[in-house]
């Protein structure tokens, strides 16, 4: 899409509800963002490049992080529901992954205490191999995979995430019993990082963006791609050319607190919105090689919850919740 094309898009029916079109001037002072993931995985750079871009695009003078990982987003989202109720400069990064742990989790708090505000990004999984793996292609794995599932440790996010949820697709494709995966769920993409370079497990799941840095620097191996066509950054092949039917993408957007007034969730959401469109988060998305998803206020809200039905109807099937 052209940059005219998709600043339209991302704007339209914004105007008229927006602060600035009713007379009133935009907060623009501080801001609070909590990443529910460790430092260093796709949420804490999606969370960050969303807070340099509000800085920069005027919207906030400056943006307060928070990481609270762990349990797939879930206990950052009781830390932001419970914490940042009624607080209208706070936003909180969500996405697929944190959809599927509360499915799989059933955590005491859930979507319906926060509101969904935008969708940012979507983003595929990239499937790599430690430097001295003893297999040289994702065919060979998927071979091992099918005569010995038990022997093939399978790294990647937590229990929910949306590697975990491919490594069962490809076991149901491949007529491997859900118990026989041996799936080892690390707190972030920075930890299956390591564990992948160090050779703890034998294959590693996570976004393009958050292993790239490794697989430039041939630290990794990347093998196979989720997505429907080749990624660029990589010439890994997808699953589906190798003959496993598995399609899987991971959206990342925010949410916003509980409790706000419909004037000050429509202020933060046109803030977000207003940062989503300038120059700064354009640079990050292309850095990152993200996929530009941009869904706003009610569409992505409804959005959310079909996702939510979707998702739950994979995970009952793959046997996780």
């Amino acid at each position: 899409m052209r940059r005219i094309e998709f600043l339209r898009t991302l704007t339209a029916g914004l105007v008229l509800a927006s602060p600035l079109a009713m007379g009133q001037s935009a907060d623009s002072g501080p801001m609070r963002l909590l990443i529910p993931a460790n430092p260093g995985g796709g949420w804490d750079l999606t969370g960050r490049a969303l807070g340099q871009a509000l800085v920069d695009s005027g919207q906030a003078s400056q943006v307060n992080y928070e990481n609270r990982g762990g349990a797939a987003g879930t206990i950052g989202l009781v830390q932001f529901a419970n914490a940042h109720r009624g607080d209208p400069s706070a936003l909180m990064v969500m996405g697929s992954v944190l959809v599927g742990g509360i499915i799989t989790g059933k955590p005491p708090v859930g979507l319906d205490q926060v509101r969904p505000l935008a969708r940012l990004t979507n983003e595929y999984n990239v499937f790599v191999l430690p430097p001295r793996s003893p297999f040289a292609t994702m065919q060979e794995v998927l071979q091992q995979f099918r005569r010995d599932p038990d022997s093939v440790k399978w790294g990647g996010g937590s229990r929910g995430s949306t590697e975990h949820i491919a490594v069962h697709m490809i076991a149901r494709a491949l007529g491997v019993p859900a118990k026989r995966v041996n799936y080892v769920p690390f707190r972030g993409g920075g930890e299956a990082a390591s564990a992948v370079m160090g050779g703890y497990v034998t294959v590693g799941g996570s976004g393009l963006s958050e292993f790239l840095v490794h697989l430039n620097d041939g630290r990794m191996r990347a093998v196979a791609v989720t997505a429907d066509a080749p990624l660029p950054g990589t010439d890994a092949p997808t699953l589906r050319s190798l003959g496993v039917d598995v399609v899987i993408g991971n959206w990342r957007g925010v949410c916003a607190p509980p409790d706000l007034s419909a004037a000050e969730y429509d202020a933060l959401r046109h803030r977000v919105a207003l940062a989503m469109a300038s120059t700064s988060w354009q640079r990050a998305v292309q850095q990152n090689q993200w996929e530009r998803a941009p869904l706003v206020g009610e569409p992505f809200e409804a959005f959310v919850r079909e996702e939510f039905e979707r998702m739950r109807d994979v995970l009952v099937r793959a046997g996780l919740s």
